[in-house]
């Protein structure tokens, strides 16, 4: 369990990861240098990853589907290490109730996408998927921020 501090602190990264610490020390009333090591003691643990998060309209990527894969289990560790080295993949994630994974996907068009998943159905004898196409985020990535 982590202690309020802490939270504090990922909270605020949350909001705005590029704030600086003599910001952060003053919005929470943490020292800057508790800031630092309680930052630089969870990297690679609590915190994975540092990133931003992307308009993928703007970029061009204008098709973006969350989609549902059940294979058999021969395919499962094949298919998963596809899907996890595409570059159009965004996040996959290993799931329950009669699906296997499910993967956000990121394309130009949606000719695109469907190409990729019939070249999966193929590839690795899907039996069975459903897409949802994502016409507008509401909220994203905001718990804890």
């Amino acid at each position: 369990m982590i202690g309020k501090k802490d939270l504090l602190i990922v909270s605020n990264l949350r909001r705005n990861a590029r704030e600086t610490l003599t910001n952060m020390s003053r919005a929470t009333h943490i020292p800057i240098s508790t800031i630092y090591d309680k930052l630089r003691l969870h990297e690679g643990g609590l915190i994975k990853k540092h990133t931003c998060l992307l308009d993928y309209n703007k970029l061009g990527y204008s098709t973006r589907a969350n989609v549902l894969l059940r294979v058999d289990k021969e395919h499962r560790d094949e298919l998963k290490e596809y899907l996890v080295k595409h570059m159009n993949v965004n996040s996959v994630s290993k799931i329950n109730n009669n699906y296997d994974f499910m993967a956000e996907m990121v394309f130009r068009e949606i000719k695109e996408l469907e190409d990729f998943l019939e070249n999966l159905e193929d590839k690795f004898k899907v039996k069975s998927k459903q897409v949802f196409y994502v016409i507008e985020d509401l909220k994203r990535e905001a718990f804890l921020s």
